[in-house]
């Protein structure tokens, strides 16, 4: 398994640490061993190491081995003092750098969401540091999905809406080792959200080389690269401008719906969104009617429609003896949390195990 940008930046501060460490006792084998020759036999190393290490320390209570019973003697001292002043000196600042400068803390971080991603499944990978993919990460915890950042080496994440330690890899987001880093085999999906149409294309690509079966959706900067990003293997390709578009058109013929979608999104007590649920292999929704569900008696849930596997039919507002197949596809509305425990009682396995086994990933785009 490659070593994570963690464990190599550990590492590396491990060797500073170790070379500055070995400076600094070389210093003081020499300083001793020297004044080991200076004492003549007639002192032993406890007196030649005292001598050694009040030299370097400049405290000079006081010599115990007489210098000037050897013509070298206070040479070697000024010797040792000027070297070993100096390497005293790069020991400590590259200590100090490394537990007060936050060093120390940030590999122990690092070391730490290493584990927990590698402990996370069913999660959302989101590549990008603008304020988009800022955006999408914002949504996704807001509806309590996991989520993974990958931000490009040296550059920075937007500031996020809501609170929280975010899982974080630094990393090119088209490399297939920073993608397994970020749990890829295990995610439910990713965004690819970076500031070029080739960027996205790349990402997309090497997803869906790694893990055929996720969902992939794609920003998309120009028009004229939407069919690529869809060869490349992304499920949907998003083009902000066109989004904005719609949004000031309907901010001038619908305010009154956009107000209550708006208010819908940010309210953080009531905090409503639409979802959509795929009842999936083993769950107790097959064979079921609507009505047996009891969704729209759930505090906090409305059954908006039914989709039929495949997308065959839609219900809008469906019945209650609308029976639910294995691959249908509840829309309702509804808290994060309401939602959530709907998820699991009728969800049956996750999307990822369902959509590898209803369809072949090949297939689907050949």
């Amino acid at each position: 398994m490659p070593e994570s940008a963690s464990d190599i930046q550990l590492k590396e501060i491990r060797r500073r640490l170790r070379n500055a460490a070995g400076a600094a006792l070389l210093a003081v084998v020499v300083g001793t061993a020297g004044y080991l020759v200076l004492g003549e036999g007639k002192h032993g190393v406890i007196d030649a190491l005292y001598m050694t290490v009040i030299s370097l320390t400049t405290v000079g209570y006081g010599e115990i081995i007489p210098l000037d019973n050897h013509p070298w003697g206070r040479v070697f001292t000024m010797v040792l003092l000027v070297s070993g002043l100096g390497i005293l000196a790069y020991f400590a600042t590259t200590l100090t750098a490394f537990v007060i400068e936050g060093h120390f803390g940030q590999v122990l971080w690092r070391k730490r969401m290493h584990k927990q991603i590698a402990a996370t499944k069913e999660h959302i990978i989101v590549c990008g540091d603008r304020i988009v993919a800022a955006h999408v990460i914002d949504e996704l915890r807001r509806v309590q999905r996991a989520v993974v950042s990958i931000v490009p080496t040296g550059c920075t994440l937007h500031p996020l809406l809501t609170e929280g330690e975010l899982l974080q890899v630094e990393g090119d987001p088209a490399d297939e080792d920073v993608l397994k880093e970020a749990g890829i085999m295990r995610a439910a999906g990713l965004v690819s959200a970076l500031e070029s149409d080739r960027e996205n294309v790349l990402v997309t690509l090497t997803a869906r080389q790694t893990n055929p079966i996720m969902r992939i959706v794609a920003m998309l900067a120009e028009a004229k690269n939407d069919a690529k990003l869809r060869r490349a293997g992304a499920d949907a390709v998003v083009n902000a401008s066109i989004i904005g578009g719609l949004r000031i058109a309907s901010e001038m013929i619908r305010p009154s719906v956009v107000t209550f979608l708006d208010s819908m999104l940010r309210d953080r007590d009531k905090n409503l969104r639409i979802e959509e649920i795929t009842v999936g292999p083993g769950s107790a929704a097959i064979g079921k009617r609507v009505g047996d569900l009891q969704i729209n008696q759930t505090p906090g849930l409305l059954l908006l429609a039914l989709v039929a596997p495949g997308g065959r039919e839609r219900h809008f507002k469906p019945t209650d003896n609308l029976v639910v197949e294995q691959g249908s596809v509840l829309l309702v509305m509804g808290s994060p949390g309401a939602v959530s425990t709907l998820r699991q009682r009728h969800g049956g396995h996750d999307y990822g195990e369902f959509k590898a086994t209803v369809e072949s990933p090949v297939g689907k785009r050949s």
